[in-house]
């Protein structure tokens, strides 16, 4: 870029951007590049960036394609809040998630007072409720960008629209104005942009987005959008890059990774796509998450026992043992074929780790509802659970029920589960006490530096005596001790 990037030259800039993506923000990150480089040179050092990431494996892999951006254009990794860029990729799933994001703000807007060339962003889920834009424009208004989920890879060229305005508003002597784009959804898909990922030999990838199946007490249909699928040539080239560049695992995410297809030409489903990616050569394992019970088809369970490289770990999320309660959830399933769902899991693939979500206290529960719930959990023999007691989420369905549960009947089933599932979880560990199984070593250990730590095949943790040549690498581990929800472990 030959032009000096001014004031007087801005609508110049935004003429000469491509129409098409992704080549409309590979040129709006040359001009970051300037405008990062003339900060740079008035300030004599690199900028710093900061993102922190909350919510679910969704809003980690946009974080990273986040932070590839931000590296492409300039900014350097920090892990301090008082960096030159910082960035909240927020979640909006509980009420409670909203109130952390706003506590931080109010401890950024003391660091920006210190730093007025500080630039503070907020992307994600929370930032598609209105109500949400309208509290930031209010109450703080030092934040200088807030995009959504449908236009994340916009990225660069809002962060441009950010930096113009800081430049601007200092000449102004004022408040630069907050930089605001929000979509209320869209059915593109933008490949090829940067990434930066947070693991060298793992990463998630995305193959579809949104959701349909509006859920009483979710908000994420809301926020996030409809379905829409990648094409898998996208997925699989995708894939395939990755592996040339040392992945050996990938995780397929989505809402619903079982819905994967509908409405792709030529039509294709999700074991499908599971059964191309399991060519690609050199790929080691196979993830996915999250997969819904409705959607959970027998070609799946099928392709699942077939697999080499498939992992033994099936997330199965039941939310509810009560058919009263599920159909009240709008779960499309009952408890019989929840649980006929295992029963078939359970013959393919007999090692296979299920793990699940639970609610407790969704409105109108009874104990007899409660009781139902127990019972699955009883007869599945879950590896783990992560367990919530239920909380209104404005703008679904379930915050306006009647018959929200008591506090304390809700209190006394949830500890009721939680140690009949925790009771159940370290039985099933310590059944695999003394096997030998690969493991994919992630990292050193934190908190002794003789021992490495990785994930067996059915997503639990291991620890065992190693160096730092291994991670990455799949070796087979000895499972010496069980400690409940982790093993300790020896070369095999």
């Amino acid at each position: 870029m030959e032009k000096s990037i001014t004031k007087t030259n801005r609508a110049w800039i935004e003429e000469q951007a491509p129409e098409m993506e992704p080549q409309r923000q590979f040129y709006y990150m040359d001009i970051a590049k300037q405008l990062i480089a003339e900060r740079e040179a008035k300030l004599g050092r690199k900028l710093t960036y900061y993102v922190e990431t909350f919510g679910c494996q969704m809003n980690a892999r946009d974080s990273e394609k986040l932070r590839g951006i931000l590296e492409t254009v300039g900014y350097v990794s920090n892990d301090s809040e008082t960096s030159d860029f910082v960035l909240y990729n927020t979640c909006t799933v509980r009420e409670n998630a909203n109130n952390k994001v706003y506590g931080r703000l109010g401890t950024l807007g003391s660091y920006k007072k210190k730093q007025p060339q500080m630039l503070i962003a907020l992307c994600g889920c929370m930032m598609q409720e209105a109500h949400v834009v309208e509290r930031l424009k209010k109450d703080f208004r030092f934040v200088n960008l807030v995009f959504g989920t449908h236009n994340i890879f916009k990225f660069a060229e809002l962060l441009v629209a950010a930096l113009l305005e800081m430049d601007e508003a200092g000449k102004r002597e004022k408040r630069p104005k907050m930089v605001v784009d929000i979509w209320d959804g869209t059915s593109e898909i933008v490949e090829d942009l940067p990434i930066q990922r947070k693991y060298r030999f793992k990463s998630g990838v995305n193959i579809m987005f949104g959701c349909n199946n509006f859920c009483s007490y979710c908000i994420v249909p809301y926020v996030r959008g409809r379905e829409r699928s990648r094409d898998p040539e996208d997925i699989i080239r995708e894939i395939q890059r990755l592996v040339a560049d040392d992945v050996v695992e990938v995780m397929l995410l989505g809402q619903n990774v079982n819905s994967y297809g509908k409405g792709l030409t030529p039509e294709i489903n999700f074991p499908e796509l599971l059964r191309r990616i399991e060519n690609i050569e050199g790929l080691e394992r196979i993830r996915f998450m999250t997969s819904h019970p409705k959607d959970l088809s027998d070609e799946l369970i099928a392709v699942m026992a077939q697999s080499k490289k498939i992992c033994k770990h099936m997330h199965l999320p039941l939310q509810s043992g009560s058919s009263r309660i599920l159909k009240a959830m709008n779960r499309h399933y009952d408890k019989e074929q929840y649980l006929l769902l295992v029963e078939k899991l359970r013959a393919a693939i007999p090692d296979i780790a299920i793990t699940t979500d639970i609610i407790v206290g969704f409105p109108g529960e009874t104990k007899e509802d409660f009781l139902e719930t127990l019972d699955v959990v009883k007869k599945v023999r879950y590896d783990s659970a992560f367990t919530f007691i239920y909380s209104k989420r404005s703008g679904t369905p379930a915050a306006e029920m009647e018959n929200q549960v008591p506090e304390a009947e809700v209190k006394e089933n949830f500890d009721i589960l939680l140690k009949e599932i925790q009771s159940i979880a370290t039985q099933k560990a310590n059944e695999l006490e003394g096997a030998c199984l690969p493991v994919l070593v992630e990292q050193m250990n934190e908190q002794d530096a003789s021992l490495v730590t990785g994930r067996l095949s059915n997503n639990a943790t291991v620890h065992f005596p190693g160096d730092a040549s291994l991670i990455g690498t799949i070796v087979d581990v000895k499972l010496t001790e069980c400690k409940g929800f982790y093993y300790i472990g020896s070369r095999a």
